[in-house]
């Protein structure tokens, strides 16, 4: 950071990314990736740009991937519910074959 007249200077240059780059890192989004860690692993500083590719890949797709995005989504949801209720039961299984 350059020195201003006593305060700092928070310029920052700005980074370009190739379409193929911001492709890629989309595709790591929509192969189930977290965001986090896609960004960590391609030196992004902010994930909100990822969302932000992804939401301008998604509207120049059409309606059908949108349309199958929303659907993975509640699907993962969906498995993620279910996961939680199998382990719910695990843990009443095994209560209950203690108490007999």
């Amino acid at each position: 950071m350059a020195k201003r007249n006593g305060k700092r200077s928070t310029t920052r240059t700005r980074r370009t990314f190739s379409k193929e780059f911001k492709q890629e890192a989309v595709q790591m989004l929509l192969d189930g990736h977290v965001a986090s860690s896609v960004a960590k692993n391609l030196g992004l500083e902010n994930i909100n740009l990822l969302y932000r590719w992804k939401s301008e890949m998604l509207a120049q797709s059409g309606p059908a991937v949108a349309s199958l995005d929303s659907q993975v989504r509640e699907l993962r949801e969906e498995l993620q519910r279910t996961r939680r209720e199998r382990d719910i039961l695990k843990k009443a299984l095994s209560i209950f074959s203690q108490q007999e």
